[in-house]
């Protein structure tokens, strides 16, 4: 074997097992950073948080909350929101629900927090199960810096 041959032999070993650790095999490894509620102006509201994950790809298919019987997930494109039945959380990368883009809503309030309350709510995933997250109500106007 030359060394040319035996050079690209270990550079596809090393690919391969490179992609090993990261498939979609592996268990997703989930946190949750930078959770909000701007204080809602009338019975509906909208969450927002990163969802992180240092392991395998992951699903968000729902979110409940004791605040309402109607929490639904959505995505902006183009100006335009559509609920939709889950969100990919990729493995090695971050869901981020954020203004004007994807997010959580709230929909029929059985009653309308205000700054300083904290929304509890459950992030159902299709690997990683529930994860239970502590959201804290900001004013209207809250927009955090990146």
């Amino acid at each position: 074997m030359n060394r040319r041959t035996a050079l690209l032999g270990a550079v596809a070993l090393t690919t391969a097992l490179g992609l090993t650790g990261c498939s979609s095999d592996s268990a997703p490894e989930l946190k949750v950073t930078g959770a909000f509620m701007p204080q809602p102006v009338s019975d509906m509201a909208a969450g927002f948080l990163v969802v992180e994950n240092t392991g395998g790809a992951d699903r968000l298919t729902s979110v409940t909350s004791a605040l309402s019987d109607h929490v639904t997930i959505h995505e902006t494109k183009n100006q335009a929101m559509r609920m939709v039945t889950s969100f990919e959380v990729p493995a090695g990368g971050e869901l981020d629900l954020e203004r004007g883009g994807n997010h959580i809503m709230f929909t029929d309030l059985k009653k309308r927090p205000r700054p300083g309350d904290t929304v509890t709510v459950k992030l159902h995933f299709e690997k990683a199960g529930a994860i239970s997250v502590d959201v804290p109500v900001k004013e209207s106007t809250y927009n955090p810096k990146k």
